[in-house]
């Protein structure tokens, strides 16, 4: 089941906070993650929209959420089940929407009009979105929605340069209000707190400031009467149409002297501007907070301003990057501002008053290639084309240390044995070693003469690097402890695709381009031992984690298995028709021709090495089981039609007689289109073409824990894991095994019958509540009468219940004692149980990290404070300096 997405924070749309402000939701692609700022967490939803995400709208009680993307279809998503409650598709792209902030209207923009909607979830209807007005106006299509606090009239700003107020009612004096001055398109609009008054700003970085005549109390509802007759000379008009699709308004910009009578009225008190003289910078997006008064505005040189209105008073102004900034969200606090800039992917959350990052993360610019995890499944390192290694965490999803010493693409990375040390393959022809103590690049290996390397491996001791390269067909050997060249293998005739250590011995498996794989023992002085031949060009070779087996993907989409003591082939599996390639827009052959010449690109045995996982130049992800050679499952990795390749037919109705419509640049100088300039203009960017990245799998690689398997692709770096959460599993059940059974048991104090036939129900909360209420002085006792069997059980539950659980001594009481009554047993079932065995591992070293700096904290603390008590009010010689602090460290230890 998918499970998180790391990689990507951000890609295009808005951001917004939660209702309590700790918690910030983001569009990435076609799916959304809620990063919680407070826990340090990121999760993303398993549900995704058919293309990438534009504009979120989240409902005011933080429940509910709209997702519309590029063309139109919306989701209505629910924030506490994380499931789609209904779609619906409003047929063209929308720019933005906007719940009022009493839950019971939202509000969109598309084309020219604006549409208000009936709130699902107020009442239970059978019909989630039910049009209730539309408003014209507006000449070109609208673009921002702001609603006044008490939820009865909302502004909209448009590309005409004109702003619009509407009533949400048919107000007597507010039915329409339009304002004009501005030069450019309207970037957003929002209402003073409490009041009509209005700010407007627009793309030239200007801001008016509108004054109304008319408090929110003053606005009159329309008597019966006249709204009758209004109704019936509206029929005559042909100005307000009532129709089953709800009512129309429509507003005109130069109104006659008759229908203003009586009228709401503004008046324009100040237009400011944000950029000095002589300054071209444009604006992209703008916050404002209404309790603070805060405006926030993001510039496209990656600039923003903080401005309290009305004054303009500038409080500071700040570059966070050199790109766009796409989107700004205020929390409701007003003491944390998110910054989204699409071009670089990055996501920031700046604290304003202390001017620090709560928050700051960045993907791979350019499309990840590879991925490894560390032995205890805890961290996983990213190489990406644009020459970083970065490092995330698989519990929070975040990534915590950047590597930026490469210059060119990373093509592999590795972790050592002992996972403290990152290793990284590059193009710019260095293999560079990255401490994760002290995050620093401690060792840089080189060949003699520069070659780019493609492949990189490391051996199970941590001693021993290999890297193979494309240019000069060679295998270079280092080793790690002195960092010298050891030994250059040569007597491949095409470029290495592949490196890969055996687990258990000191063999190194090398594929190349010229149908060979060559198996090269290292303690016989590197001497070939074994030259396999294959039929095709060999792109990735992996070994079995027990190092009995070998696996290799050749280019003609067929995956074989091999004996390599005896270098005979045991198996092969088929696996071109499962790729199931799509065709991208501007290929000219369909996607059955093209799918002949694809292949594998990436292999990955599973932590018990029963089946492999398979992943290529396609959407999909394969996973087979190596002795029956059947495919056990197809994981579509992503529902993304922004992407390309990801339809196995085009549209024919994309297709002219002059080729796809792909090929042409539409579009003429909005924010999004080529905006093409005067000859000699050096402003514009004469480049730019729209583009659709290619859906591919770089790299896939199976956690040590066994628990989940991750893959680098063009939508991100997705993992896969299992969620034992949700299943009803039981194991040997019998008629006696139900929860009052067991409780009676417990009653009784029968510990471990209890705890058996908890396991046989295998409902994790029983198991818990049973585990709990064993005292702790008899868990050894219980522990030595254990079965076999439930010993492994009870150790994988254990593990999954340190990362959640609160009693971390208790557990640890139960986890020692197991280990140590049934150490011996479990270790002759080691290669099964390692999994098991990481997964605990993993567990307590988060929970040892975490306490131990506390712990380091409050030494510190205790130390500072009886050196300040002893200091007061004497002043000391240096002897005695000395005396003190030996008293220190005797107490620390007392302490400790």
């Amino acid at each position: 089941q998918f499970s998180g997405l790391l990689g990507t924070v951000y890609r295009r749309g808005n951001l917004s906070f939660t209702r309590d402000g700790n918690s910030l939701i983001s569009p990435v692609g076609n799916r959304i993650s809620l990063f919680d700022l407070k826990n340090n967490k990121c999760e993303t939803f398993p549900l995704a929209t058919r293309l990438n995400i534009v504009c979120v709208g989240l409902s005011p009680d933080g429940s509910l959420a709209i997702l519309i993307d590029e063309e139109g279809a919306a989701l209505l998503v629910s924030l506490i089940g994380k499931c789609v409650i209904h779609q619906f598709y409003f047929h063209k792209p929308v720019h933005s929407v906007s719940f009022s902030p009493d839950g019971k209207k939202f509000v969109i923009t598309k084309d020219n009009i604006a549409l208000m909607y009936h709130a699902p979830g107020k009442k239970r209807e059978f019909n989630a979105f039910v049009l209730d007005k539309t408003y014209y106006g507006p000449y070109d299509e609208t673009t921002c929605i702001d609603w006044t606090d008490d939820s009865k009239c909302f502004a909209i700003g448009s590309k005409d340069m004109s702003t619009w107020v509407f009533g949400a009612e048919r107000w007597a004096n507010l039915i329409y209000y339009a304002l004009g001055g501005h030069k450019d398109i309207i970037v957003a609009c929002f209402f003073e707190e409490n009041s009509l008054d209005l700010y407007t700003i627009s793309q030239d970085a200007a801001l008016c400031v509108w004054q109304c005549d008319t408090e929110l109390d003053g606005l009159k509802p329309m008597p019966r009467k006249d709204a009758a007759k209004e109704n019936g000379a509206a029929k005559n008009d042909e100005e307000f149409i009532e129709e089953s699709k709800g009512e129309e308004i429509r507003g005109k910009a130069n109104p006659n002297e008759q229908e203003t009578r009586n009228k709401v009225k503004y008046s324009r008190v100040a237009k400011y501007f944000f950029n000095k003289e002589g300054d071209f910078n444009n604006l992209t997006s703008a916050a404002y907070h209404k309790k603070t008064h805060l405006l926030v505005t993001g510039f496209a040189s990656g600039i923003f301003h903080l401005h309290e209105l009305p004054d303009f008073n500038l409080i500071h102004s700040l570059s966070i990057s050199d790109q766009r900034i796409a989107s700004i969200s205020i929390n409701c606090t007003g003491d944390w501002i998110a910054f989204g800039c699409s071009g670089l992917g990055q996501l920031l959350v700046w604290e304003w008053q202390s001017e620090s990052y709560v928050l700051k993360q960045q993907g791979h610019f350019n499309s990840m290639v590879s991925l490894a995890y560390s032995p205890d499944g805890q961290y996983i390192a990213t190489g990406g084309e644009d020459g970083k290694v970065k490092v995330w965490n698989t519990s929070s999803s975040f990534c915590f240390v950047t590597f930026t010493e490469h210059t060119s693409g990373v093509t592999a990375v590795s972790f050592t044995s002992n996972g403290y040390v990152i290793l990284s393959a590059s193009l710019d022809g260095t293999v560079r070693a990255f401490d994760l103590h002290r995050y620093r690049n401690f060792r840089t290996f080189t060949s003699p003469r520069p070659s780019q390397f493609s492949c990189l491996a490391v051996d199970s001791s941590g001693e021993i690097v290999s890297a193979g390269s494309q240019d000069s067909f060679e295998i270079f050997i280092w080793s790690m402890q002195s960092g010298r060249l050891l030994d250059v293998l040569s007597g491949h005739e095409g470029p290495i695709s592949s490196l890969s250590f055996n687990p258990m011995k000191c063999v190194l498996a090398s594929a190349s381009w010229d149908k060979t794989v060559k198996l090269w023992d290292m303690l016989d002085s590197w001497r070939t031992k074994e030259t396999l031949i294959l039929n095709s060009d060999v792109l990735v070779v992996a070994f079995r984690p027990d190092g009995h087996e070998l696996a290799v993907a050749a280019l003609n989409g067929q995956i074989t298995f091999w004996d390599h003591e005896n270098a005979v082939q045991t198996g092969s599996i088929e696996g071109r028709h499962d790729l199931q390639m799509g065709r991208k827009e501007l290929d000219k052959i369909t996607a059955k021709q093209a799918a002949k010449g694809k292949s594998f690109t990436t292999l990955c045995y599973s932590a018990d090495g029963q089946s492999i996982l398979a992943g290529g130049l396609s959407k999909f992800v394969c996973i087979y089981h190596v002795k029956e050679q059947i495919l056990i499952k197809k994981f579509e990795i992503s529902c993304n039609f922004s992407l390309d390749a990801m339809e196995e037919y085009l549209d024919r109705r994309k297709m002219t007689e002059f080729g796809s419509m792909a090929l042409f640049d539409e579009g003429g100088g909005g924010e999004d289109a080529v905006a093409i300039p005067l000859p000699g203009v050096k402003r514009g960017d004469m480049s730019y073409r729209h583009f659709k990245p290619e859906i591919r799998v770089t790299c896939l690689r199976f956690s040590p824990t066994g628990r989940s398997w991750a893959a680098t692709t063009t939508e991100g770096l997705l993992i896969y894991s299992l969620d034992s959460g949700l299943i009803f599993d039981p194991f040997d059940l019998d008629i006696d095994v139900t929860p009052s059974n067991i409780r009676k048991k417990l009653h009784q104090k029968e510990y471990t019958v209890a705890i058996i036939m908890a396991f046989k129900l295998n409902e994790k909360k029983l198991i818990q509540e049973v585990i709990e209420a064993v005292p702790s002085n008899e868990v050894d006792v219980v522990c030595s009468s254990l079965p076999d069997l439930y010993v492994e059980k009870t150790l994988e539950f254990l593990a999954s219940a340190f990362e959640t659980s609160c009693h971390l001594e208790f557990y640890l009481i139960w986890a020692h004692k197991l280990l140590m009554l049934h150490g011996q047993k479990l270790k002759t079932r080691s290669v099964k149980l390692l999994p098991v065995i990481q997964f605990l591992q993993k567990s307590i070293q988060h929970h040892f990290e975490d306490v131990s700096k506390l712990c380091e904290w409050n030494i510190y603390n205790i130390k500072y404070a009886l050196a300040i008590s002893k200091q007061r009010g004497m002043k000391r010689l240096a002897e005695e300096a000395s005396v003190d602090e030996a008293d220190l460290d005797s107490d620390s230890d007392y302490l400790m």
